[in-house]
C-alpha cells in the first residue's frame, strides 16, 4: 500500500513540469540533469508546416495557411494530453529562428498563451545551461518568429509563382528556388568562366647549386614569355660564376584561426575528413544533442569566459605557460546573426568521447581547433638567399620552426592548393652558408608551365562564397546545397584531368642545353558540383528573364530585411507585399511572351538530307531533333548519351546518336534491339520493352547484357503476377507496393486480412471478394444520392 502511494507522488511530480524540445535524442539529454519534477517530450521537429501540393498563402495579407501533417497527428496528440496534466509547460526548443518559430507553432497548437509561456534557450546542453535557463525564462520572441515566417513565406511565393513559368516554358515539374537559383547561378558562372579561360604559358627558371657536400634549391625571380628567351638565358649561365649576394633572417609570427563557426566548420570537415556539408551537420548535430559540443548552428567566434579558464588551464596543464594565450575573436562575416557562441566542446578537459568514428573524428577536429584559438603564436624565421643572374636573380627561401606554438595542436586547411605566381619555400638552408660565398650549379632547369584557370566549387568552397556574399545563413546552407542536387541542377562528381605536353630545357656543367617534350596530366578534379544541362538551361532562363531573383545583392539584401524583420524594425507582411507586388506581373508577362525557338535550344548544323538539327531540353531530358514541326517528315529525337552536355556537343556527336535501333543478335529465336523512345533507351525482344537503367550507354551495351535485363524483367513480373484463372481471363492476382489485390475487368479489388495465402484462392472465393465489395460501393453511392 505504502508503495503505490508513492508511485501515485511520483507520478504527480513528474506531471508537474512539461518541457519540450524538437528532438528524442535532446529530450534524453536534458531529463539526465532535470528532477522527477520534469517530464521531457519531443516534438520531433515543425508539428505544423504549409500543406506540400498548395499554395497555402492569403495574398490579401499573407498570412500562410498552416495544417498538421498526418504523421504529426499522434505526437500533437500525446503532447496534448501532456501539457493538459502538467502545470507548467517550457518550450525549449533551439534558440534560432527555426527553432523560436517550432515553439510558438507548439504554443498555437496546444492553446498556450503565446505571451505568458515560458520559453528557455541555452547555447549548450549541460546541467549548468539548463538550470541557469529555467531560472531566467522568457516569451516567445515575435519577431524572431515573423522573421522565420517571411522566409517560408518568401519561398513558397517566388517556388509556387515562379515554377509554372518553367513548367510552361521548359519543361514540366521543374521548380525554381529563392536562394538555390542563386547557388546554382554561381556554379554555372564559374563553369562558364572555365570554358572561356585561355592558358597562357611561360617558363619556371629553377637550380641546384653546390658548396662542397651542401646543395641549395633556389628559383630565379622572373619567368620567361617564350621558350627562345628561356633558351637564351640557361645559355648565358653556362659560364657565369655564381655568387651569394645577400642573406637575411627575419622572424615570422602566425596566428591561429577562430574557434568554428557553421561555415568554418563545413568548409574544414570537407577538406579534413571528406565529409560533405549535410554529413557534418548531421553528426554535428547529434554531438549537440548529447551534450558533447554547443550548438552546431552559429556564425559568432565569441568564446564564454568558462571556455576561455577551462582552455588556459588545460593548455597550462599539458604544455606549460608559455603555450597559452587568451584570445577573444570579433565576428567579421557579412550579415552575421544571432549572438551565439562559436561550436566548442562543452567541457575543454574532455578530449575523447564514446561515440561513432564520425563523431570522434569531428569533435577531435572542433575541440583540436577550440584550444588552438587559445594558444600562443607559432614563431618562425624566415631566411632568405639572393644569388644574382645578370638582370635577375635566384632566390632560396625557408622557414624553420622556432617555436610551434599553436601549430603543437592545430594546422589549419585550405581549398585546392595550387602553384602560384610566388615565391615558394625551396627547402631547409645550409646555416654555413655566407654572403660571398661562391657556388656551382648542378642543373638549371627552363620548365614551362601554364596558368591556372579557375577551380570549380566543391561543397566547402561554396559554402565560403555564399557566406562572402551574404547569401543564406548557417541554418540554411546545408539545405541549399542538397536540394539544388535533388533538383537534377547541379550534381556532384569527378572532372578527369587531360594530358599537357610541356617543354623541358636542361643545363647541365660542361654540356649543352638539352630540350625534351614532356606531359603531365592536369586539371584532375574530384567531388565537384558540376551543373546539369536542365540547371543550366534553367538559370540562363531565369536570369534572361528574372534577374532580380537571381541577382546576388538582392538575394543578400533580402537576407538582411529578413535579419530587421527578426529585430523589429520591418514588417514582414509589407516586405511581401512589395516583392509580390513586382514578382507577379512580370511572371504574366513572360507566360504571354512568344518565344522564337525554345528556350535554351542550340542549333547544331544540319543532317546529310538537309535537315535542322538542334539540342535541347525536352520532356524526359536534354535530347538532340531532327527536323522541325513544320517539315513534312515527322522530326526524329535521341537523347544525350553519358557525358554529353548541350553546352558541348558537336554536330557529329549528335548524329551519331541515331543509330539506334541497333539489333545485338538473337534470344529464344527472336532480335533483341536496342530502341530510344519518349522515355529514354530501351530493350525490345518478343514484342516486350524493358527500360535500359540510368547511365547504361544504348550504343555500347552488349548481348549478354541486354539478356541479363530481359530475365531481370521476367523474374519482376512473374513476382508481380501471382495467379491467372484459365476459366476467367480477365481475373488475376497481382503483388502491389502493399501487398497482393484482385483485378477484374480494369478494376482493383482489395484482398482481406483473414487471407493468409492469396496463392491459395480459387477463382469462386476471388469472385465472392469482389462481389462483397461491389456492393458496398453501390450502397455508398446510394446513401450520398
Amino acid at each position: 500500500m505504502e508503495e503505490t502511494k508513492k508511485k501515485t507522488s511520483a507520478n504527480k511530480k513528474i506531471a508537474k513540469n512539461l518541457v519540450i524540445v524538437e528532438s528524442p535524442a535532446k529530450a534524453k539529454t536534458l531529463e539526465r540533469f532535470l528532477g522527477d519534477d520534469y517530464k521531457v517530450l519531443s516534438s520531433y521537429g515543425h508539428i505544423r508546416d504549409l500543406k506540400k501540393h498548395d499554395f497555402s498563402v492569403d495574398l490579401k495579407n499573407f498570412e500562410p495557411k498552416y495544417e498538421i501533417p498526418k504523421e504529426k497527428e499522434d505526437v500533437v496528440r500525446s503532447l496534448r494530453t501532456a501539457a493538459k496534466k502538467a502545470d507548467t509547460v517550457w518550450l525549449a526548443s533551439d534558440e534560432d529562428r527555426e527553432g523560436e518559430a517550432i515553439s510558438w507553432h507548439l504554443a498555437q497548437v496546444l492553446n498556450l498563451p503565446v505571451e505568458d509561456t515560458r520559453r528557455i534557450v541555452f547555447h549548450e546542453i549541460t546541467k549548468t545551461a539548463i538550470l541557469d535557463a529555467i531560472k531566467h525564462p522568457r516569451h516567445i520572441d515575435l519577431n524572431l518568429v515573423n522573421a522565420q515566417q517571411a522566409r517560408r513565406v518568401l519561398d513558397r511565393i517566388v517556388g509556387f509563382t515562379l515554377s509554372p513559368v518553367l513548367w510552361r516554358k521548359l519543361k514540366p515539374n521543374l521548380s525554381a528556388g529563392r536562394v538555390q537559383s542563386v547557388a546554382v547561378r554561381l556554379i554555372v558562372e564559374r563553369e562558364r568562366d572555365i570554358e572561356a579561360f585561355k592558358s597562357e604559358s611561360s617558363y619556371r627558371i629553377t637550380a641546384v647549386f653546390t658548396s662542397g657536400t651542401t646543395e641549395l634549391k633556389a628559383e630565379l625571380n622572373q619567368r620567361f614569355a617564350t621558350e627562345e628567351e628561356a633558351h637564351q638565358f640557361l645559355e648565358s649561365c653556362k659560364n657565369r660564376q655564381f655568387c651569394i649576394s645577400d642573406i637575411t633572417k627575419k622572424p615570422v609570427r602566425r596566428v591561429p584561426a577562430p574557434p568554428f563557426t557553421t561555415s568554418t566548420l563545413q568548409q574544414e570537415a570537407a577538406r579534413k575528413l571528406g565529409f560533405t556539408v549535410s554529413q557534418t551537420m548531421s553528426v554535428a548535430q547529434r554531438l549537440y544533442e548529447a551534450g558533447i559540443i554547443t550548438y552546431m548552428r552559429t556564425d559568432s567566434v565569441n568564446l564564454s569566459s568558462l571556455c576561455l579558464n577551462s582552455s588556459h588551464k588545460e593548455i597550462v596543464e599539458h604544455l606549460g605557460e608559455k603555450y597559452a594565450k587568451r584570445r577573444q575573436y570579433q565576428t567579421h562575416s557579412k550579415g552575421a546573426q544571432e549572438a551565439h557562441e562559436a561550436i566548442r566542446p562543452t567541457y575543454m578537459d574532455r578530449r575523447e568521447i564514446d561515440a561513432t568514428t564520425a563523431e570522434r573524428r569531428l569533435y577531435d577536429l572542433i575541440w583540436k581547433r577550440t584550444l588552438a584559438s587559445q594558444m600562443a603564436d607559432a614563431e618562425l624565421e624566415k631566411t632568405t638567399i639572393t644569388i644574382p643572374a645578370g638582370k635577375a636573380a635566384f632566390v632560396a627561401t625557408a622557414e624553420v620552426v622556432t617555436f610551434d606554438g599553436f601549430l603543437h595542436v592545430y594546422r589549419e586547411s585550405f581549398d585546392d592548393e595550387q602553384e602560384t605566381d610566388t615565391q615558394t619555400d625551396t627547402g631547409t638552408i645550409d646555416a654555413t652558408l655566407a654572403v660571398g660565398q661562391q657556388l656551382d650549379y648542378k642543373e638549371i632547369l627552363a620548365t614551362q608551365r601554364f596558368s591556372q584557370g579557375p577551380l570549380r566549387y566543391n561543397e566547402a568552397s561554396l559554402v565560403h562564397k555564399l557566406e562572402e556574399l551574404g547569401i543564406g545563413r548557417p541554418s540554411t546552407y546545408a539545405t541549399i546545397i542538397s536540394t539544388v542536387q535533388q533538383r537534377g541542377y547541379v550534381e556532384r562528381g569527378d572532372k578527369k584531368g587531360k594530358k599537357q605536353a610541356y617543354t623541358l630545357l636542361t643545363l647541365k656543367p660542361q654540356k649543352d642545353v638539352k630540350r625534351a617534350e614532356k606531359s603531365e596530366i592536369v586539371g584532375n578534379e574530384k567531388g565537384k558540383l558540376l551543373p546539369t544541362d536542365i540547371g543550366t538551361v534553367v538559370n540562363d532562363f531565369l536570369v534572361k528573364y528574372f534577374p532580380a531573383i537571381v541577382d546576388y545583392n538582392f538575394t543578400a539584401n533580402t537576407e538582411k530585411e529578413f535579419d530587421e524583420i527578426a529585430e523589429g524594425k520591418e514588417n514582414w507582411q509589407q516586405m511581401m507585399d512589395d516583392f509580390y507586388q513586382e514578382l507577379a506581373p512580370l511572371c504574366d508577362k513572360v507566360l504571354n511572351q512568344r518565344e522564337s525557338s525554345h528556350v535554351g535550344e542550340r542549333t547544331l548544323g544540319t543532317d546529310p538530307q538537309g535537315r535542322t538539327v538542334t539540342v535541347k531540353i525536352g520532356r524526359f531530358g536534354p535530347v538532340v531533333q531532327i527536323g522541325t514541326a513544320t517539315d513534312d517528315e515527322k522530326p526524329r529525337f535521341a537523347q544525350l548519351g553519358k557525358g554529353q552536355s548541350i553546352q558541348s556537343i558537336t554536330l557529329d556527336e549528335a548524329l551519331e546518336l541515331f543509330r539506334l535501333p541497333r539489333t545485338l543478335g538473337q534470344y529464344e529465336d527472336s532480335d533483341v534491339i536496342i530502341g530510344a523512345g519518349r522515355f529514354g533507351p530501351y530493350v525490345m525482344h518478343q514484342k516486350k520493352y524493358v527500360s535500359l537503367p540510368k547511365g547504361t550507354d544504348p550504343l555500347q551495351i552488349t548481348l549478354d547484357e541486354a539478356i541479363a535485363l530481359i530475365e531481370e524483367h521476367r523474374k519482376a513480373d512473374a513476382q508481380k503476377h501471382l495467379k491467372q484463372f484459365a476459366e476467367e481471363p480477365e481475373l488475376e492476382i497481382i503483388n502491389g507496393r502493399f501487398g497482393p489485390y484482385l483485378t477484374y475487368k480494369g478494376e482493383n479489388y482489395r484482398i482481406p486480412k483473414t487471407v493468409k495465402d492469396a496463392t491459395t484462392l480459387t477463382s469462386a472465393e476471388c469472385l465472392e471478394i469482389i462481389k462483397a465489395q461491389a456492393g458496398k460501393a453501390k450502397g455508398r453511392s446510394r446513401s450520398r444520392k
